[in-house]
């Protein structure tokens, strides 16, 4: 009963935005009932909220009763499976994700309906609701998470035990607020578009709802590539996955427009750039939607692989791209940007940073992307891997690092000359030295394990430093009061950047591994560490039993650690699943993973170091804490600042 309310709401969901989708293209030609058709579109989207997030609510609920008459239920859960997993399930599998697309879109179509103080935001609010009957009818008819079972079955076929993890009740909702946030980006620059006539607070608008989406897609994809190191048992944090490259992919465009959005509201330049890149970036999204759910690109998550889903999922970019590109076309004589004076200026410097996020999104896309094509014209197969993403991003990844160091010297619209050549060549020299020995004695200090010197790790050590030293004296020479915290914040986000750019190059090439024969009280030296295996305890978990290795880990300086890697055996899926453990220090992971049993008493045992690995985390939480930051010292100059109580707003027109 309670499955087909939910139902009942999904189709009310589509019908109602589908109103005010009619509404919307009622108002091209009605220009003077906009008041009234404002109001009408906001309780539309106040309206679809409600009811697609009592959908998701209702199949959650029935994930949480064991209701194995649907079958995305008994497809996707069990009843031995823990609570929070099986609410988890609700977005784990294909058709709960598309449901879980569909109710946060419509919440995002709340808050872009929040504030219709001008004739743009009215069609930023009724184009939400175009999005949100797209993707529901698209859910309804193609992926409908509330279909029957034919014969009721007593028992699911359980979760993915990949996906029993907390990652995932973490990670999908993060990466889907973030994708889906784009949307917000991209109606709020379509109705500035319709209507051309004056901004008001359009970049303001743009910068929150940017900002808003980017933080929760950073840090879902930081969660991602956690969840992927301790999960898989690879040991690795990134795999160039196709469904990694999918969230990467409008990472890369929404950084760009980040940074260009700031320079289209506090300089009024590069407007064209953030039209397009909040076009190109809601664009993306959907295009990791299309891999994702496609089946036309192999990945270890994902979803379906189902061509008939691919193909409308296309359409839907396709029509979502050309139109508002033919928007942008159409209007593109009316938008009036500033010019950029000075070559050594931030602004000089921030068309640069866009053109390597361009860059580099053409990198990733041609690599995702080629196999298929190269498949698909009969020219055999192909793959490619990680030598063509590291070969490539290597030298993008030091000239922004570069670019970014030098941004804290730099003056907005400064004029030639205006460069602190002294203070620059200070800073480099010093930031070199230091990276010099550094390298140099890490190097020597793991020469045991054939640790050699890399040019590259030395040279990313270099502009790291260099970044965080230019940065630390723009934080200390910093003066007005009202700039201290947002250069604080900006230079936290940058730090973080070299941190991760630090950590990746650095566990690239000093990261080591071994494997051997291990059981009860044997032992092997790896490194600076001796590996003892104690013993092997068996554990009984409700929808697994476990072998749990016990190994004591003990460095140079006499200290112990205790690490408990598994093997699980999920009886209902009937599948193994490797759990390493994990071991930190200050440079590094000792990895270990319990590999094929060799007889009663032995395993073949991977154990990896994995150097500088959460250098790489702390550099990507540092940018989501700067993040968060912004958007807070936003809100709250927002609501104190006497001048933003002023703001220029253009009121309807009759």
């Amino acid at each position: 009963m309670l499955a087909n309310l939910g139902l009942f709401c999904l189709i009310l969901t589509a019908v109602i935005s589908s109103c005010g989708a009619a509404v919307g293209l009622y108002s091209l030609s009605q220009s003077k009932q906009i008041a009234v058709l404002a109001v009408l579109s906001r309780s539309f989207s106040n309206i679809v909220f409600l009811f697609a997030g009592l959908s998701l609510l209702l199949l959650s609920y029935a994930f949480a009763t064991d209701d194995f008459s649907l079958s995305y239920v008994s497809d996707n859960s069990n009843s031995a499976l823990a609570l929070p997993f099986k609410i988890a399930a609700t977005w784990g599998g294909h058709q709960g994700s598309m449901l879980f697309w569909v109710a946060i879109i419509a919440g995002w179509a709340v808050l872009v309906s929040r504030k219709n103080n001008s004739v743009s935001d009215f069609h930023a609010s009724w184009l939400m609701l175009v999005l949100v009957s797209i993707f529901s009818w698209f859910t309804l008819l193609a992926s409908n998470p509330f279909t029957m079972n034919e014969v009721l079955p007593l028992e699911g076929r359980d979760l993915n035990p990949m996906l029993q993890d907390i990652g995932l009740i973490i990670h999908p909702p993060l990466l889907y607020v973030g994708y889906v946030g784009f949307a917000s980006v991209l109606a709020l620059t379509c109705g500035y578009l319709i209507e051309a006539k004056a901004e008001g607070e359009l970049f303001e608008r743009l910068t929150r709802h940017t900002l808003l989406a980017w933080v929760f897609l950073s840090a879902g994809i930081i969660l991602g590539a956690g969840w992927a190191y301790y999960e898989l048992g690879w040991g690795g944090w990134w795999f160039w996955d196709p469904v990694e490259n999918a969230s990467l992919l409008p990472w890369l465009t929404a950084t760009a427009l980040v940074h260009s959005v700031i320079a289209s509201r506090k300089q009024g330049q590069l407007k064209l750039w953030t039209f397009s890149l909040a076009i190109v970036t809601f664009c993306l999204s959907i295009l990791g939607t299309f891999i994702v759910r496609s089946g036309v690109l192999t990945s270890v998550h994902a979803f379906a692989v189902d061509p008939s889903k691919g193909l409308t999922l296309l359409g839907i970019l396709s029509l979502v791209f050309i139109s508002a590109y033919v928007l942008l076309i159409n209007r593109a004589a009316s938008i009036k940007s500033n010019t950029i004076s000075g070559f050594s200026s931030k602004n000089t410097f921030i068309l640069w940073a866009l053109n390597l996020f361009v860059l580099a999104t053409a990198i990733v896309l041609l690599g995702t992307f080629y196999p298929m094509l190269y498949q698909l014209f009969g020219l055999g197969n192909i793959s490619v891997g990680a030598p063509y993403f590291n070969l490539l991003f290597a030298p993008l990844t030091i000239i922004a690092l570069t670019a970014m160091a030098l941004s804290p010297l730099l003056k907005w619209q400064a004029k030639s000359g205006d460069f602190p050549r002294k203070l620059a060549s200070i800073t480099v020299s010093v930031s070199g030295f230091l990276s010099l020995v550094f390298i140099h004695y890490y190097t020597n200090q793991d020469s045991e394990v054939a640790a050699t010197w890399s040019t590259y790790a030395f040279i990313t050590t270099w502009v790291a430093t260099w970044l965080i030293v230019t940065h630390v004296l723009r934080c200390l020479r910093v003066r007005k009061k009202e700039y201290r915290y947002k250069i604080y914040l900006v230079s936290i986000a940058h730090i973080g950047v070299a941190l991760l750019a630090f950590g990746a190059s650095m566990n690239s090439y000093y990261s080591y591994e071994l494997t051997a024969k291990l059981g009860p009280k044997s032992s092997v030296q790896f490194g600076d560490y001796n590996i003892n295996y104690q013993q092997t305890e068996l554990y009984v978990a409700p929808n697994f039993t476990a072998e749990q290795a016990v190994i004591e880990i003990t460095d140079n300086s006499g200290n112990s650690l205790i690490a408990r890697p598994e093997k699980r055996h999920y009886p209902v899926r009937v599948m193994n699943m490797t759990e390493p453990s994990l071991t930190p220090y200050w440079n590094g992971d000792v990895y270990i993973t319990l590999g094929e049993k060799l007889d009663p008493q032995h395993y073949a045992v991977r154990i990896q170091f994995k150097a500088f690995i959460r250098w790489i985390g702390m550099g990507g939480l540092l940018v989501v804490f700067a993040g968060i930051g912004l958007l807070v010292r936003g809100v709250l100059v927002k609501q104190f600042n006497p001048r933003s109580k002023r703001a220029i707003t253009r009121r309807y027109q009759t």
